[in-house]
């Protein structure tokens, strides 16, 4: 892939290092939540880098493997293949079975791979969270190719589910030309590349107000593959309680909280981490003050009721 030579105005996208600082807004969620955990459900399988379509191996099967031989990687391939055909639907009846509200990361190429999951999507109100055209690694991305692939996704977005995403989040890193090209692009609702906070928050770009909804890489399946990660399921479910106590711990103190746990059908759609997922969100269900929220009605409430949180500043 050709790499990204475009070299934006230094002030493009400062980093910012102080957020809301040691005080951030004192803010409830609906129902008097205190913690809202947002599950993404991150759909991929089809989109994926493949020998047949590009030439390449994708990395990110059940082995985390950076160099694969020049060759068409079945092992790879089929795994991936175990997240649509599978793994997707042993999820959906854990999550029908607790009737719990998540969010879906697709990429539109997957969606259109398995019209299936889109209906399931749609039935249960889950809502869209943007993953690109394919899994495609954005940060080498010549910028011309980005915009025509975002354009792309949104026009397939449209056809498969009836809407376009009200949100984006590349494949693990954006680009340095996304964010201008989703404003630029316009319609969308919030962003969620950035894994900077555990609120909301808005950010000025060009002097477009965005409001960001932070993602997190912490609570992933993705550590069952990673050093240091997750070698059993009782791992992942201890991680994912441990941050959602604590948050719950600190709430009166600091204001409401939001958490992220992201899965994918491939990793957590097998039996053995399913059963770990399964113990978080009964965790969840059981603890009072903490509840699933989509990411977007997490966007609507800060975007409806922002101005009347209490500054602690």
């Amino acid at each position: 892939m050709p790499q990204n030579t475009a070299t934006p105005p230094a002030n493009d996208q400062p980093r910012d290092f102080v957020g809301y600082g040691p005080k951030p807004p004192f803010m409830t969620w609906p129902g008097g939540v205190k913690v809202a955990v947002n599950l993404v459900l991150n759909y991929e399988e089809g989109s994926e880098y493949s020998w047949i379509e590009d030439g390449r191996n994708d990395n990110w099967g059940e082995y985390n493997i950076p160099n694969s031989p020049p060759v068409r990687d079945l092992g790879t391939e089929t795994h991936f293949e175990y997240g649509s055909r599978a793994g997707v639907w042993r999820l959906a009846r854990l999550f029908d079975r607790y009737n719990i509200p998540i969010t879906v990361s697709a990429c539109a190429v997957a969606l259109e791979r398995n019209p299936a999951v889109v209906e399931w999507m749609n039935a249960r109100g889950h809502d869209l969270l943007g993953h690109g055209l394919r899994w495609a690694d954005y940060s080498m991305m010549e910028r011309e190719q980005e915009e025509r692939e975002l354009h792309q996704a949104i026009a397939l977005y449209k056809k498969l589910t009836g809407q376009r995403p009200p949100s984006w989040n590349c494949r693990s890193f954006p680009s340095v030309n996304t964010r201008d090209l989703l404003v630029g692009e316009g319609g969308f609702l919030y962003h969620s590349d950035p894994c900077n906070d555990d609120l909301p928050y808005f950010t000025d770009h060009a002097g477009t107000r965005i409001l960001v909804v932070p993602y997190s890489k912490t609570l992933n399946d993705s550590r069952y593959l990673i050093s240091p990660g997750y070698s059993n399921p009782r791992d992942f479910a201890e991680d994912c309680r441990s941050a959602i106590d604590y948050m719950l711990g600190e709430a009166d103190e600091t204001g409401g909280r939001m958490l992220t746990i992201g899965i994918h059908c491939r990793w957590t759609g097998q039996p053995n981490r399913a059963s770990g997922l399964r113990e978080v969100i009964e965790h969840v269900t059981n603890t009072p003050g903490v509840a699933f929220m989509r990411r977007l009605d997490i966007a609507r409430h800060w975007l409806d009721h922002h101005e009347s949180f209490e500054s602690r500043a």
